[in-house]
Formats: structure tokens, sequence, C-alpha cells
């Protein structure tokens, strides 16, 4: 039998011992009811063991923040009481009632709110036994408005590379929230986008949302809000914006640019080898075809105008890989390469796009 079951058997064995031969209870004779105190000694146990296990997966700071929270809720319970005491005649029957209810209420609103708020305490501040906290509050990421519209942090968190606790600023909020309210159709279906993704996020089990009320009404840019608010406590910003993410560099700020990922992640091609493509449409150049990869990637083929709106095998000649995303450079030739009539073909690595991706250019 584990030690800690042992110890908590024993605990609880105590309590029901105790219940038994104290008798708190007694029936209106006056006579003891020592089954009732040995039964609330056990049902005391059991809510004392149940709070143990549900608060050993509790964080030290929320613990921190919630034992802070509690006391703060308890001297402001007792400040009312006095001035309530004071205020209504003595021996008046509700006075202790509504004062046990202030008690109550006040030491459960500074729990709740102290537990809530004190993952964002600074335990690295106060050193010593806290020193080693520091590097765990790296694990925090601050989303800017264009991720969240942006959706694909969605995908990333679902995949499990991404947990831990998501920050959302209230300003971000109010940011997207004008921007769903817009009078233009598409900032308006871009901002409903966005709420749809911070509840999609929500949703995820291993993620925590946490909504930070932190403002800085001396700095009028989102952008410059966001900096400094990573900034104070020490976190990653998650963005797809260009110039936050150079702005953030310079004050030193850690970035995650999803577009960056992404870019991370497109598969390597390398000259010489042979891909499938779909020949959207023609390229810049003389007899060029353009295709793009399924995430976006443009490929610029050689010879390949004749071939426009079906499927064709070639042999990459270059790669060219820019700030924008990476291009690929492509040589079709008949007499060694395959035409496929249909574009759906299974075996295709490219699916047809309508658009091309920001930044890129045809060849």
């Amino acid at each position: 039998m584990p030690n800690s079951l042992i110890i908590r058997t024993a605990f609880i064995f105590i309590l029901c011992y105790m219940g038994y031969f104290l008798t708190p209870f007694k029936d209106p004779a006056g006579r003891a009811i020592p089954a009732a105190g040995g039964l609330a000694g056990l049902a005391l146990g059991l809510l004392v063991i149940l709070f143990e296990l549900r608060i050993k997966h509790v964080t030290l700071r929320r613990l921190i923040g919630g034992a802070a929270g509690s006391l703060l809720g308890i001297v402001g319970a007792v400040l009312m009481s006095l001035v309530l005491g004071g205020a209504l005649p003595q021996g008046n029957p509700a006075l202790p009632f509504i004062q046990m209810g202030i008690l109550l209420w006040m030491t459960y609103i500074g729990l709740v709110v102290g537990s809530s708020k004190g993952e964002m305490l600074n335990l690295s501040a106060l050193g010593g036994l806290f020193r080693g906290d520091r590097g765990g509050r790296q694990a925090f990421k601050i989303l800017d408005t264009s991720v969240i519209i942006d959706g694909r942090i969605a995908d990333v968190a679902e995949t499990g590379f991404l947990d831990g606790t998501l920050i959302v600023p209230q300003f971000v909020l109010r940011e997207l929230q004008l921007v769903a309210d817009s009078g233009d159709s598409l900032k308006r279906n871009r901002g409903r986008r966005g709420l749809d993704i911070l509840q999609r996020l929500q949703k995820m089990a291993h993620l925590t949302i946490q909504i930070l009320e932190d403002d800085y009404a001396h700095l009028r840019e989102v952008d410059m809000k966001l900096i400094e608010l990573a900034r104070q406590h020490e976190c990653k910003i998650v963005t797809t914006d260009f110039n936050l993410n150079k702005m953030a560099q310079l004050h030193g700020v850690r970035v995650l640019n999803i577009n960056e990922l992404a870019n991370a992640l497109k598969p390597v091609v390398l000259p010489g080898e042979s891909m499938r493509v779909f020949i959207l449409k023609e390229g810049k150049e003389y007899n060029q075809g353009v295709a793009y990869l399924d995430d976006g990637t443009m490929v610029v083929v050689d010879n390949a105008r004749r071939v426009i709106s079906k499927t064709i095998d070639i042999t990459v000649t270059s790669v060219l890989q820019t700030t924008a995303g990476k291009m690929i450079f492509g040589r079709f030739d008949e007499r060694v390469h395959t035409v496929y009539e249909k574009p759906g073909d299974k075996h295709d690595r490219a699916a047809p796009r309508e658009s091309t991706p920001a930044g890129a250019a045809t060849g």
C-alpha cells in the first residue's frame, strides 16, 4: 500500500475517532450522539482529502495568489462587519448572519480573483526560493489581433505543439470587436472569424486562455502596448505582423511568427528533383506557366504555356528563398515528362489556387 494512501487512511480514521468520542452533536434531550460525530469526522476527512488531491495540480503562483486574495478578502470582511456593527442596533438577530455571509463572500471572491491573477506574479523578483521561477515565465504567450484573425494558431494548437497559457489583452479584444463591428463587410467577416478562433482555442483542454486587463493609457498604438506588456511580464508575442515582429525585436522582446513557422515547414525541394504540379496560368516571361503548391509556394515552369490547366511532371532547376517565402523554378520537357489530363489526379503534389501569395512575384 502506498505511503500516501496509508497517511490519508490514518487521517480519516483519526477524524472519525475524534468525532465519535468528542460527540459534538446531541439530541433534544441533551444526550450525546457518537455515531453522528463519527460520520461528521468521516465526511470532513473525505472533503480534506478531495481538496488535497485537487490542490496538488495547482501552480505555486495560483496558490500564492489565492492565499493573498483570501487574506485581503477576510480583512475587507472584518472592516465591513465593524461598520455594520456600529450602524445596526445591538442585539439585532440578523447581524451575525449578515457578518458571516460577508465573511464567506469576501473570502470566496478573494480566493477566486487571487488565484486567477496569480499566474502573472513575478516570483523571481523575490529571489532565493523563487529564483528558478524566472525561466518558467517564458511559457506565457501573448496573442495579437493579426494572429487571431489569421486562424492558423488554432491549427497549430490542435496538433499539440502549442500548450500552456495564452494571454489575450483586453485592448486586443477591443480592437477585434471594432473590426467585427466595421461597416466594411470584408473587415467585419475577418473580425468575426477572429472571435470564432478565440472560442475554438478556449475549447481546447490543453490550453488556458486568460484575458488580461492591463492597459497602458499613455501608449496609443496597440503594437507598443503589446511590446510593453510582453516586457513587463517577460512573455513572448505570437503574431503574423511583420512590422510588430521587427519592433518587438528592437525592444528585446521575443516573437513567435506564424509566417516564419509556415515557411520553415514547407517541403524541401532540391534542384534536379521531379515534382508534379498543376499549371494554373501563364507566367510573365515567354512560354512560362505558373503553378502553386498546397502551402502556397509559387512554382514557375519554363516551356509550360501549352499545358495550362493540366497536371504535369517537371524537373526543379532552382529554388529561391526570400523574406516573403519560397519560389521554385522548374522546366517541362514534353519528351521526358508526363502530362495528366485530369487536374484532380490523386497523386498531384499541387493544388490550383486563384491568387498570388503576399510578397511573391511571378518570374
